[in-house]
């Protein structure tokens, strides 16, 4: 198949969109099909990667928002779109917030079959697929009355978009007995706010010289000098930026501090306790969700919380095994139906052939 994704990364937006893309395309990849991405020429764009890991990429010139961004975005994908594929698109991805049935429905007469991953339900769609990856109690509905008729929907957890190394990982997961040794800090590609430095001011602030901690940023983060920096002057603390063995550093953890969104599916697979913060509206239901099954600690919106408060519940951790091996079990139990990306891509396989 011929495949065209759509999606962006930014310092401002995170970079979780283009990653959960990437990790479909690897698969699709891997199946045999061709895949390209188009994605905006925005700060932080992540177009380095995407040529590291072998893909074509087209870049869309900056816009304005408001009305006509749509269409000027769908006209200028499908003048990239002609230009990577010249004999067609089999199937295109989409995997933003901006856009929705109106877009969908000028790029129809470009592609076969068009496939939506979403995780708002604010707005209609015109697709054959959709895919939400995350936990909602109320998941079943959430998109009634927003997809054709005909749209098949892969909800919940169970579709995860994860890169094949946390399938291995899982399969030798340890079992964490909540003696925390090891913490592991991200917050994502971006982390435009800077809430690293503030963990890792935490982690002064408990003052436990015999845990180590790993702290990651991605190559967009505007402040990975400055967390370098601190992090070399901290015993035990290792510094990592975009790293490609993320499950291993989960997996060597004994708990984390991060971000809702993307990175939450990555440490719930391997049953990492998690303190978690919110830095967006699209984080903040499933987070909560999340928290009323007990899978993590939910600290609050980030802005509002400070290094004092992060250190308290460092410490919590810390000091409560109980507590922190109860988070780990019932992180695992959210994944417990975990399919692989694969039968993403064998849904799209047999909807191509319908």
């Amino acid at each position: 198949m011929r495949v065209l994704v759509r999606a962006d990364a930014s310092v401002e937006i995170g970079s979780g969109h283009l990653m959960r893309c990437m990790t479909l395309a690897d698969q699709l990849r891997n199946d045999g099909s061709e895949v390209a991405f188009v994605c905006r020429d925005l700060p932080g764009g992540m177009f380095d990667l995407l040529n590291a890991r072998g893909y074509q990429s087209a870049k869309l010139p900056l816009a304005k928002a408001g009305e006509g961004a749509q269409q000027f975005d769908a006209e200028e994908t499908i003048k990239a779109a002609g230009q990577l594929f010249p004999d067609g698109v089999d199937w295109l991805v989409v995997d933003h917030y901006q856009l929705d049935a109106v877009w969908e429905r000028m790029l129809r007469p470009h592609a076969r079959k068009l496939m939506v991953i979403d995780d708002l339900a604010n707005r209609n769609h015109d697709c054959d697929l959709l895919l939400d990856q995350n936990y909602y109690r109320n998941q079943d509905r959430r998109y009634q009355g927003l997809l054709p008729e005909q749209c098949v929907t892969l909800l919940g957890p169970a579709y995860v978009l994860l890169r094949p190394e946390f399938a291995e990982a899982r399969r030798r997961l340890r079992t964490r007995d909540g003696t925390v040794r090891r913490i592991l800090i991200f917050f994502g590609g971006s982390d435009s706010t800077n809430q690293t430095r503030k963990a890792l001011d935490a982690i002064k602030l408990i003052s436990s010289p015999e845990i180590a901690v790993d702290v990651v940023v991605g190559a967009s983060n505007p402040y990975q000098d400055e967390i370098r920096a601190l992090s070399q002057e901290m015993p035990k603390v290792q510094y990592h930026c975009q790293v490609s063995n993320m499950a291993e550093l989960i997996g060597a953890a004994d708990i984390a501090i991060g971000a809702g969104g993307a990175t939450t599916w990555e440490r719930c697979s391997l049953g990492l306790p998690t303190l978690t913060v919110v830095f967006a509206d699209n984080q903040l239901q499933t987070t909560l969700d999340l928290e009323q099954l007990g899978a993590i600690e939910f600290l609050g919106w980030a802005d509002n919380i400070t290094a004092a408060d992060l250190a308290c519940a460092i410490k919590r951790l810390i000091d409560n095994p109980a507590l922190s091996r109860n988070l780990s079990e019932q992180a695992c139990f959210v994944l417990r139906e975990w399919r692989g990306t694969g039968t993403i891509t064998a849904a799209m396989r047999k909807i191509s052939t319908n």
